[in-house]
Formats: C-alpha cells, structure tokens, sequence
C-alpha cells in the first residue's frame, strides 16, 4: 500500500464539548417563525450574543486579517430563512435519492474540509428557522430518486433524504433542535421512507428516546485514530463510536462513514483497530442495522487554496503531483488517489469489515 509521512507522532485532537457560539445574528424574518427566536434563546443561554437584525441580510463586517476573519465567522451563527430556492430539493449520489437542508456551514476545524470552496463567504453557520417549511417539501418527493428508489439492492431503504451534506446538524442539534423535528417527522411519516445524517459530534442525548419509527439512519464519520488529529473541534473518535452504540440500542439504524481514506505508515493496523473499536462498541445489539460509506480522500483546486489559507501550517497532504487528476460530472477539477493506490486501500479495508463487522453492508466506495 503506498503510504505518506507518518502523523502518529503528533499530539492527540483535544477533546470537545458543546460549541458556544460567540455571536448569534438573527434575521427580521427568522424572528417571525417560533423555532427562529428558540434558536437565538437557547445561544443565549449559553453565553452568544444575540443581534437582532434590522433586515434580512447577513451584512458582515470586513477584516483585513483573514485569520481573524475565519475565527470570527466560525464562531458565529446566522438564524436565517431557507428561501424556496434552498428549499428545492437535489438528488444527492451515491449516498441518498434527495438532499434536504437543515443548515449550511459547519463550527468544526477539519483540515481537510469537503466544504471548503464549495459554500461561497465567510465559513459562518446558518440554521434554517423555517423547519416546518423545508419538511412539509418532503413527501412530494416519495418514491422518486435514482439512487435507493431505483436500485434493486437498497429498494428496502425506502426513499432516501439525506440532511448533512452541507452541515453537521448533529453538532449544532443543542441551539438548534431541528435534528429532532426531522426525526419526528420521519416517525410519524407512514411510508417507505429513511432519513439519513452523519456527524462527527458524540452528544446524542438529545435523540435517544424519540419516536423515529426505525426511519432514521445516523451514521458517524469516523477515521484512523492517527487521523483524528485533523478534525479540530469535533468529538474524540470512541466518544462517536460509543454514541453509534447508544443509538443502535435505541432502535435506530447506524452506519460508519469512513472519510477521508488516505493511505500512511502503518495504516493497516491505525484502520484495523477503527473496525475492531466499531465491533466493540456495537457488540451484543439486537437487530443491527449496519452499513458502512467508503470515501477517500479527494481536493479540487479550490478547496486546496481554501484550506491552505484556512490551516497554513498543516501538514495534510495535497500535493497534487501524487495524485490522479479527474474531472467531475460539471467538468472541473478534482484530485483523487492513482488507481494502484485506491485498489489496495479497498481491498485492505473491505477485509477488514468482513472480519470485524461481517453485519455491515457496504452501500458503496468512492
């Protein structure tokens, strides 16, 4: 397996707790709707700012230090309204037949951020007041997608609505208390439908005990401990192991998004001890629903220029000499492993599953 400088000298990614935000900006509209101002008033109560804004616009002042710039706007979140342009829903593959929103940006520190160049301005969070507007969207949407709906192979699934693909809405879940709405609203819902979320925050207190119909599928990004040092502000590796257990025994579905593969020294054993931690935290549950995501490791040009302004003392590899340059579906450019490479990471960890968690059902590797 081709392997890159060892990171398991480094020191271990300190441990989190519940994100305060420093500064909570509430829009006029995101006032009008009840959720909106619960939001503003349980920031508050953690010690947040709130200003309220005289319109609806994020008009956010200018610093001249970006390093100042990115630590202020990651400290802030923005109640906001979904527009009915946000509120139109997007296939989402290989993962789920549709995206839905409940907020966009993330607190987190990760040095190798997905989101990085693809959300336009400061990397602030928003979260969307009008909960109820985005989920009464959903049931237009029943039996349609190309991706569950339309295979063979995970029909049982039901109809798919992923909502983390541009937020952790777990780890903003104690402001905010969208994640649950969705939940209930997923258990109520009488049909062949699943939510689906996955999130790097341990706190699952907040879900355990409601009524979600064994519609919900919660899957924790999880990685080789040696990487975990990378993923600044998020939960500690077994704390997101422990809470996948704390939801499987709550009837919940469960899954492992390991993200972002990437191959270094002595990887075989830093991802063998992730499945046999994975085995140990989910053993001796009835009726497990497991699955696991498998995504490399992955950079275009603009998330590289992003991250290296944002971490500019990172050691992350992105050099994109050692990579293979593909295009995407819209024609630009992503950095991705050479084929040699990704062949022995997949047939690496996918033993590896087999022989700690033969359960899991692999839904797909990318």
């Amino acid at each position: 397996m081709a392997s890159s400088p060892s990171p398991l000298s480094a020191p271990a990614a300190p441990r989190s707790c519940l994100w305060r935000p420093r500064q909570v900006l509430i829009t006029r509209a995101a006032r009008g709707f009840g959720h909106g101002r619960a939001m503003a008033e349980r920031a508050a109560a953690l010690g947040a700012e709130v200003v309220e804004l005289a319109g609806d616009r994020l008009n956010l002042p200018k610093d001249l230090d970006p390093r100042a710039a990115y630590r202020a706007a990651k400290a802030t979140l923005a109640v906001v309204v979904a527009p009915p342009s946000k509120r139109r829903l997007q296939p989402i593959p290989p993962s789920a037949d549709w995206r839905f929103d409940l907020a966009e940006g993330c607190h987190a520190h990760c040095q190798y951020c997905y989101l990085a160049g693809s959300l336009a301005g400061p990397p602030i969070t928003r979260a969307y007041a009008n909960v109820d507007e985005i989920l009464a969207v959903l049931p237009e949407h029943l039996g349609g997608g190309s991706v569950t709906s339309a295979s063979p192979e995970r029909a049982h699934e039901g109809t798919t609505f992923e909502a983390s693909c541009y937020a952790d809405p777990l780890g903003i879940e104690h402001v905010t208390g969208s994640l649950s709405e969705a939940v209930r609203f997923f258990g109520r819902w009488d049909a062949p439908v699943q939510l689906r979320f996955t999130s790097k925050f341990g706190d699952v207190s907040s879900l355990i005990g409601l009524p979600h119909g064994r519609r919900v599928r919660v899957r924790m990004s999880v990685n080789a401990e040696a990487l975990i040092r990378y993923e600044g502000g998020t939960s500690p590796l077994q704390a997101r192991l422990d809470a996948l257990g704390r939801l499987a025994r709550d009837g919940y579905r469960v899954g492992l998004t390991v993200a972002p593969i990437q191959p270094f020294a002595d990887s075989p054993a830093g991802y063998d001890d992730l499945f046999a931690r994975a085995a140990a935290s989910l053993a001796g549950i009835p009726d497990l629903d497991l699955t696991a995501e498998l995504i490399t490791h992955r950079f275009t040009p603009a998330s590289k220029t992003v991250l290296q302004g944002w971490y500019p003392g990172s050691d992350l590899d992105l050099d994109e000499a050692a990579r293979t340059r593909k295009l995407t579906k819209f024609g630009s450019t992503k950095f991705v492993y050479p084929i040699e490479t990704m062949r022995s990471l997949r047939a690496s960890l996918q033993d590896m599953l087999q022989r700690h968690l033969p359960a899991a059902r692999i839904l797909y590797w990318t």
